[in-house]
């Protein structure tokens, strides 16, 4: 009978104890992927109950990952969302909100963010999308046809591909870390909240949507974009020049895709971070012709088949590439969703009621949605899939992307000094499966703050939010598990309860973080 040598038995000995010690440091260091969806309504997604918006590859990844049931964003709104993700620290701390053309950054560059989290333990990082955290020092204006910083570059991303604000607002063109694409120094780029000014000879003149609505050829705007007229679509803003380098509105996710892709070819051998943010279906919603007509819902749906198709083949990606097993993907939206935003894209059909989107509810069972301080404002899809440790199914425990940082701080062996990411406390355990409950409160935020613990909701008093029309909010308390909707005020009940929800909330508020 033959026998394996001593030293050949000792040889695989130590190959085997290699290869252990090299997939348990693999496992220390996965991949990360953040898939963010723009005013993505839970209802908006097969997994939590859509019927009429087909979004196979998200629900195939639910199936392979874990399904949060209430996932929240810290915001109803964007900017102050995204911030509190990147940073850990809740918005309204550093008077976060929606941010307008040349808006300088907010995200302080002195301050930890995911991206440097992850620096810090030897990952590359990236942005590819949408950013809407502004640009520049505030102390200048922004060279936008130099050196276009401080940016995603100054705050942690190794890399960035990006529309620089957001889809509705200028400029209309692409930033590549710190320079515009294919922009043409002969027709020098100028970004401005009023027309004189961006109104510089040389540069090319955009039609002015206040004083010609006809230009607004591929749909009119119905309140407050109606600025520059860019690809026949009103912005909130003014542009001039910069022609060459004008993005094509029906191939962005195409453009931001492409990127994704060889992002991820390109550091398949290292462990990275990226954060692809997409601005589906934020409006202006105009999908490539190719989505146009997937639903019977308009340009909403068919954005939102749009990104389906997007997340499919980010995780396709990682799928031909051997990485997904060992890569976090986490598939989530910035805030809750909303109808019209602005434009007549068909979205919403008038009814004898009112407004309806042809029997589709983006918020599903929860009240409300972006710039609300209701559930729907908040309670968005939440998704996390790591098959090399997670176990698919489903979670009811509360979590909040504002509480990513803290947990990728503990899964990656990395302290929180004081003053970091003060607002994010770790919730590793409820986004590996093994932990029900989660977090036992957390803030929501939309013109107002609100506390939820367990099923019970306290509404300060709120400001009316947008559209202004809205009236204020006054003290409120609901029971989510008694009454999902809002529907019923119950203060007056359980004076108590709503008493020392209010209390906590206010010191939350005051206090330097709630670390």
């Amino acid at each position: 009978m033959y026998m394996t040598p001593p030293v050949k038995r000792f040889s695989l000995a130590i190959f085997l104890l290699m290869s252990v010690g090299a997939i348990a440091a693999s496992l220390d260091k996965p991949n990360v992927v953040i898939i963010y969806g723009d005013d993505v309504g839970l209802g908006d997604v097969g997994v939590y109950g859509s019927k009429l918006i087909p979004t196979p590859n998200i629900d195939q990844l639910a199936a392979e990952g874990l399904v949060f049931t209430d996932g929240h964003c810290s915001a109803a709104t964007c900017t102050p969302s995204r911030f509190s993700m990147l940073t850990g620290i809740l918005g309204f701390r550093y008077n976060a909100r929606i941010l307008g053309p040349n808006a300088p950054l907010i995200v302080p560059t002195d301050k930890l963010t995911l991206p440097k989290l992850f620096k810090k333990a030897g990952y590359h990082t990236a942005v590819i999308g949408k950013w809407h955290l502004g640009i520049g020092d505030g102390k200048t204006p922004v060279d936008w046809n130099g050196d276009v910083k401080p940016g995603p570059l100054e705050v942690g991303f190794d890399y960035s591909y990006l529309l620089p604000s957001t889809n509705d607002r200028v400029p209309c063109v692409f930033v590549e870390n710190h320079r515009v694409v294919n922009l043409d120094p002969n027709d020098p780029l100028y970004v401005g909240n009023k027309y004189a000014e961006v109104n510089k000879p040389g540069s090319t003149q955009y039609p002015d949507g206040r004083k010609d609505r006809a230009a607004m050829t591929y749909y009119e705007s119905t309140h407050g974009h109606n600025n520059s007229v860019i690809n026949g679509i009103g912005r909130i803003g003014y542009m001039s020049g910069g022609k060459s380098a004008l993005w094509n509105e029906e191939t962005i996710t195409d453009e931001f895709v492409t990127k994704a892709k060889a992002y991820i070819a390109e550091n398949k051998d290292r462990p990275f971070f990226l954060y692809f943010s997409s601005q589906c279906i934020h409006v202006p919603r105009a999908p490539n012709k190719r989505f146009q007509g997937k639903t019977e819902l308009g340009y909403r749906g068919d954005s939102m088949v749009e990104f389906d198709w997007a997340a499919g083949e980010i995780i396709q990606t990682l799928e031909d590439l051997g990485l997904a097993e060992n890569t976090i993907v986490i598939f989530s939206s910035d805030n809750g969703p909303t109808y019209d935003d602005g434009y007549d894209d068909g979205t919403t059909v008038k009814t004898s009621t009112g407004e309806s989107d042809r029997g589709h509810d983006a918020s599903g069972i929860w009240r409300g949605g972006k710039y609300q301080i209701y559930e729907g404002g908040t309670r968005v899809p939440f998704i996390v899939c790591w098959p090399a440790r997670i176990k698919p199914g489903t979670s009811d425990a509360l979590v909040s992307q504002i509480d990513l940082l803290a947990s990728f701080a503990e899964l990656l062996n990395l302290d929180l000094a004081d003053g970091e990411a003060v607002d994010s406390r770790s919730s590793l355990a409820a986004f590996l499966g093994t932990d029900s409950q989660g977090q036992t409160f957390i803030i929501e935020e939309s013109f107002g703050q609100a506390l939820r613990q367990g099923d019970w909701k306290y509404i300060a008093p709120a400001k009316p939010g947008w559209p202004p029309r809205r009236k204020p909010i006054p003290k409120t308390l609901y029971n989510l598990k008694d009454d999902p909707g809002e529907t019923k005020n119950i203060i007056a009940e359980y004076p108590e309860k709503a008493a020392s929800m209010e209390q906590l909330l206010q010191e939350l508020i005051a206090a330097d973080g709630v670390r």
